[in-house]
């Protein structure tokens, strides 16, 4: 029911956040701005995974406390409570099961897909968050209410400021068709370098560079948009890039696993628009209704981002978790920034970071 879920260019250039700004959507139901949040261990990760592989829908979700920095699991019978028990996670019973969530999603899917909303599962509060942006107008706000009402207790509907929308702005990143984007993390298969960035920035463009109109230092392998929101380029300038995030301050962070991020915990945005960012993961398995296509299994976030950050990196200490995809903008600072999970595009090519 969840998500179906080091940067450089060349010798030198440290590549990190997008360019080609999605629109995406501020969080809902999400914890108080005051609220601590933490980057999960090594075992919170392995854990989350392993309590999903084994519960499947017998989870409405987990997340993490943010009192307690432990991995919460959501379910709904005692069987699955004894199991997840049994892996080692914290329990909590709660009303409404994975099916009824993802029926209350496919009914959102049918019958309110409209463009500026977008809706995920909040498992700490057991609901769909749903979201509608300023573009949205009265009357399908009224249908989106009607429909978010016949559902239940299941959905809470929110209004958000900001507009989904596509921003290309100047600077300096990586190259395309006229456009920038940025990559999100380097990646390796059979020795080769690539990288990964969004699929609304290598849908553009077949070759990219470190400038603009500068050479060619990579080509496009793969591209997914919309849908998906992924898209991999392999170097072909003969380099060998380091596997690091800039962190805007002279420093890097390196990067050595991935893995899907978890509701609760603490992330940071690397882009060359706001630069590094930090935020709360608040809903995962979100559907952003773009104005060119829907995204799926996408994960929301409270980190600051802007037009210019597109591609970038979302990731948690040397963790890789996500693809920058879109934002409505921030206010103050809590901000909406949406990623595509990094595991399902290393899943799809078949690479891994490094």
């Amino acid at each position: 029911m969840r998500r179906n879920s080091r940067a450089r260019l060349g010798v030198s250039l440290l590549l990190v956040a997008g360019a080609l700004g999605l629109g995406a959507t501020p969080s809902t139901a999400a914890a108080p701005a005051s609220a601590p949040s933490a980057i999960p261990s090594p075992s919170a990760y392995a854990l989350d995974a392993a309590v999903e592989r084994q519960l499947g829908a017998a989870t409405a979700g987990s997340y993490l406390d943010a009192k307690t920095g432990k991995l919460v699991v959501t379910v709904t019978t005692d069987r699955a409570e004894d199991q997840a028990r049994a892996a080692g996670a914290t329990v909590r019973r709660v009303a409404r099961s994975a099916a009824q969530l993802d029926a209350a999603m496919d009914t959102l899917e049918a019958e309110a897909k409209i463009t500026g909303t977008s809706w995920g599962v909040d498992p700490r509060t057991n609901r769909i968050a749903v979201e509608a942006d300023s573009s949205v107008s009265a009357r399908d706000m009224a249908r989106l209410e009607a429909v978010a009402e016949r559902l239940g207790g299941a959905v809470d509907v929110q209004r958000v400021p900001g507009v989904f929308h596509r921003e290309v702005l100047g600077g300096g990143a990586i190259y395309g068709g006229g456009s920038r984007c940025s990559a999100a993390f380097n990646v390796t298969k059979g020795g080769a370098r690539y990288f990964v960035t969004a699929g609304h920035c290598t849908n553009i463009s077949a070759n990219w560079s470190a400038s603009s109109g500068g050479p060619v230092v990579g080509v496009r392998e793969g591209t997914s948009f919309p849908t998906n929101d992924y898209g991999i380029v392999r170097y072909t300038d003969g380099s060998s890039p380091a596997g690091n995030v800039d962190l805007y301050n002279g420093s890097t962070q390196d990067i050595s696993s991935a893995a899907n991020a978890v509701v609760g915990q603490a992330i940071k945005k690397s882009g060359s628009t706001t630069k590094v960012t930090s935020g709360t993961v608040t809903a995962v398995n979100v559907t952003v209704n773009y104005g060119d296509g829907p995204v799926y299994n996408m994960v929301r976030t409270t980190a600051c981002s802007a037009g210019g950050d597109s591609g970038g990196a979302h990731f948690a200490g040397s963790v890789a978790l996500g693809i920058h995809s879109g934002s409505s903008g921030c206010s103050g600072t809590s901000g909406s920034a949406i990623h595509q999970p990094v595991t399902e595009a290393l899943s799809a090519y078949g690479v891994t970071v490094y």
